[in-house]
């Protein structure tokens, strides 16, 4: 297999585009099990950008930390938005590509072209509450996280103060799922089924695009009920700081904060609990987190293992050199922060006593377009591993740490499971009884009130039985 490297003008060979290369595939089994040797491979051969191809369509990956600045700070040289894409446009990307159905939802993360500074600015506008510390809302919704975490790991808890379970399925995975729910405004326990649609689509799997057309209904519900009647949620400081958004505008918007505040979170909690519990012998993590100091815990551990590994593509706006390579006008180009982060020019520079900070890491994007939401979900993910390290008096995993099992997407790379033995520091806590119109008797069995609870609920309930 031949690939050509510019020459040293940076001109490139004459003929040679991304779609007359042989790109190997990057979602293979090394990719899921061990992508740092994946990334190390790609670098050894590319240098700092990439060939790849991804699930069938090729597209150029960047892996060098630098690259990966040029890209994310310069917007109008790398610009986002489908309509940029010189293969789609041409008829080149299959119609069920699995990675279709997300990005053509065409949201704050994915849009380009002149509308995206109006609902950037409408997006920074409805988090501003829900992000100052200061803020009623922003201080109802940590409450809120709070409450959550206590109900999550008193029902986990429910076979005593000592067991195992899994943290990441009882956990780290539906703890963000509730936030999103009181964020969004969702009523009763519509939000659970959403998420988990939300889940299928950003695995990209089989059943993907199913899940999204359940999802996008959904939304467009909750986002027509806003509409005729708004409230203290984030959907109504949208529409009041956007007014013109139609009905499935609004859903698409609603999309992205779901995602957002869903997978990405959860997968920081585990690793950061992962982290804590085996970061080193010393005892120094524990130390940091005891000494209040969770936000530099989870940039350190986003440093090695980012939840967002790749980011939605951006194209090349004209013929630019990048790394070896000179990418074409219409190119797809998907910057990972994973291999950003290994890359040697700027690992090597954050050895113990280095100077360069923790938040350089490239976990929330960079550049003007860096996410919207990033104080909101580092909030989110804080908030639940502060209440772990509270309530539990001592946890360790179930499983040496390197055989801890992996799964990753196009987009995310998290944990399947989270297997650890725990001990509560205190009682568990009463679970919050299951709401009144739903109770036929007076005090129903723990495993009752979970059947009146929501779908999510009852999930969690089956993981206590079935591990059991």
């Amino acid at each position: 297999m031949e690939f050509h490297l510019v020459d040293e003008g940076g001109a490139g060979r004459a003929g040679t585009r991304l779609e007359d290369l042989a790109p190997e595939p990057l979602m293979t089994r090394d990719y899921e099990t061990r992508p740092a040797l994946v990334y190390e491979r790609l670098r050894e051969r590319h240098g700092p950008v990439a060939p790849v191809d991804l699930l069938g369509v090729p597209a150029w990956l960047v892996l060098g930390y630098r690259e990966s600045l040029q890209v994310l700070q310069d917007d109008a040289g790398w610009p986002k938005g489908l309509e940029n894409w010189r293969a789609r446009t041409e008829g080149r990307v299959p119609a069920d590509w699995p990675l279709g159905p997300s990005l053509e939802v065409n949201h704050v993360l994915i849009q380009g072209g002149p509308g995206y500074r109006t609902l950037r600015g409408a997006w920074d506008a409805a988090l501003r509450p829900f992000q100052d510390a200061r803020s009623p809302q922003a201080k109802r919704l940590k409450a809120a996280v709070t409450g959550y975490a206590d109900e999550l790991i008193s029902l986990l808890a429910q076979g005593g103060g000592t067991g195992m379970a899994d943290l990441s399925a009882q956990f780290s995975r539906p703890l963000p799922l509730m936030a999103a729910s009181h964020l969004l405004g969702f009523p009763g326990s519509q939000g659970d089924d959403a998420l988990m649609d939300m889940w299928r689509v950003l695995d990209a799997g089989p059943d993907a695009e199913p899940a999204l057309a359940r999802l996008l209904v959904t939304l467009s519900e909750l986002a027509a009920a806003k509409i005729e009647k708004p409230g203290e949620d984030f959907p109504s400081h949208l529409l009041a700081a956007h007014p013109d958004l139609s009905v499935d505008a609004l859903a698409r918007e609603l999309f992205m904060l779901l995602g957002m505040t869903s997978d990405h979170v959860g997968i920081l909690i585990s690793n950061t609990v992962v982290e804590v519990i085996a970061g080193d012998s010393e005892g120094g993590v524990r130390t940091t987190l005891s000494a209040g100091m969770v936000r530099e815990t989870m940039n350190r551990v986003v440093m090695r293992k980012p939840p967002l590994v790749n980011f939605v593509p951006r194209f090349a706006a004209a013929d630019t050199r990048l790394g070896n390579y000179t990418i074409h006008a219409g190119d797809p180009v998907w910057v990972s922060s994973a291999a950003a982060h290994a890359d040697p020019l700027f690992a090597g520079q954050m050895a113990p006593g280095a100077g360069i900070s923790s938040r350089a890491h490239l976990s929330w994007g960079a550049g003007p377009r860096q996410c919207p939401a990033r104080e909101l979900a580092s909030t989110i993910a804080a908030a639940g591993v502060s209440r772990v390290f509270e309530r539990f008096g001592h946890l360790e995993l179930a499983l040496p740490v390197d055989q801890l099992p992996w799964r990753s997407s196009p987009f995310m790379r998290g944990l399947r499971s989270l297997p650890v033995r725990y001990e509560l520091s205190g009682p568990p806590l009463p679970l919050a009884p299951a709401p009144a119109a739903e109770a036929p008797d007076a005090s129903p069995a723990p495993d009752q009130a979970a059947k009146r609870r929501s779908s999510l609920w009852r999930y969690l309930t089956g993981l206590i039985r079935s591990g059991s």
